[in-house]
């Protein structure tokens, strides 16, 4: 949805802009064509290896500053003080980290079970589930991957670490089919455990939530957040901020209205979502999600 984005962001060549989320760098590299000399882009990731090609192909241009840190610092990041025309986050994991089979994020491939973003800090996947006890494992597969065999799964991954650790994707993927079955098709039986040990690893909905409130504070009267998510509990937890800050009267039909807080945000349009024609040509951009929203005064 890169045409979406650009106009979703009403770029100014001398705009201040943030992607918060470099990538490899297709979103950065467009947002730079339209820039002027005295436009500035400014560039994060968590991901060691993205900051390496950002360094590589971005860093001598004047208009560019790199920071390898989590969009939820950006807040953090004293270059931002003088403020946002837009901010750009592509949320969840990438496909240059999803095609390196050694990053530990996809079930296709046997590998270290790591699954972190930044590979410099926190701790894996293997030993999140070293460590947890049997609850908080059944715990994190239910809230952040809907998995309904979660206690199944957790019992399971307890008794075999009790004789080994579980230290491989290989090994992870096989203990979940053996529990769940196949039981949706077209889709691998682990599919919701990855995504939620992923989740939980890096900590992303945090991330999400720490980055969005971060965003409002730095962007200017005018500027544009986008956001693009890729599973509903990141759609649902951007969407519900932009509505928190939309000024809107609270209430139900069980409690009175309470009263309504001060806009700070409006929606541009409804959710986008992706043409077929872009999903013939990525089918990893089937379940993308783009949010646009303007800092009001």
């Amino acid at each position: 949805m890169l045409d979406e984005v650009l106009e979703g962001l009403a770029l100014r060549e001398n705009g201040r802009y943030l992607d918060g989320t470099f990538g490899r760098g297709g979103h950065a590299r467009a947002i730079l064509d339209r820039l002027s000399a005295d436009g500035r882009l400014f560039l994060m990731d968590r991901d060691p290896a993205a900051i390496a090609v950002a360094e590589k192909g971005l860093a001598t241009d004047p208009r560019v500053s790199l920071r390898h840190d989590n969009f939820a610092a950006m807040g953090e990041w004293p270059a931002l003080q003088g403020g946002l025309d837009g901010v750009l986050l592509d949320l969840g994991v990438s496909s240059p980290q999803l095609d390196d089979a050694s990053r530990g994020f996809s079930f296709m491939a046997d590998a270290p079970l790591d699954m972190r973003m930044d590979t410099t800090r926190g701790i894996s996947a293997a030993d999140f589930l070293a460590e947890a006890d049997e609850a908080e494992i059944a715990d994190v597969l239910w809230t952040f991957g809907e998995e309904r065999f979660s206690r199944r799964i957790a019992k399971a991954i307890v008794e075999r670490r009790a004789t080994a650790p579980i230290a491989r994707t290989g090994e992870l993927a096989e203990l979940v089919a053996r529990c769940v079955g196949r039981r949706e098709p077209g889709k691998n039986p682990a599919t919701r455990t990855f995504q939620a040990l992923r989740i939980r690893v890096n900590a992303e909905l945090e991330s999400v939530e720490r980055g969005l409130d971060a965003a409002l504070e730095l962007l200017n009267v005018g500027g544009r957040l986008a956001v693009i998510s890729f599973h509903s509990l990141e759609d649902r937890t951007v969407k519900q901020f932009i509505r928190g800050h939309e000024g809107r009267v609270q209430g139900s039909r069980r409690a009175p209205p309470t009263e309504a807080k001060t806009a700070r945000l409006k929606p541009i349009g409804k959710a986008i979502f992706p043409s077929e024609a872009e999903v013939a040509r990525n089918p990893r951009a089937r379940s993308a999600v783009l949010r646009i929203a303007e800092k009001l005064a």
